[in-house]
């Protein structure tokens, strides 16, 4: 039964991350910088386009990073 409690926070761990992840995608519009910082490629042609954020990603990335680090450390 003890595996069973264990079980049981990483399930309820995983449900605050998705409504972190939901909050964030809702919220997504009101935060100007989001998606346009300097190395975000967007490439438009006549009848095609590509976004690829990729400093947008790495920054989320070393938030995350640092929020694992930090709840880690208890």
């Amino acid at each position: 039964m003890a595996e069973l409690g264990a079980f049981g926070k990483i399930l309820i761990g995983l449900g605050i991350i998705l409504i972190i992840i939901g909050g964030l995608f809702v919220a997504g519009d009101k935060i100007p910088f989001l998606g346009r910082l300097p190395g975000d490629i967007a490439i438009q042609k006549k009848n095609f386009s590509f976004y690829f954020p990729i400093t947008t990603c790495i920054v989320i990335s070393i938030i995350f990073s640092l929020i694992m680090w930090l709840l880690r450390k208890r």
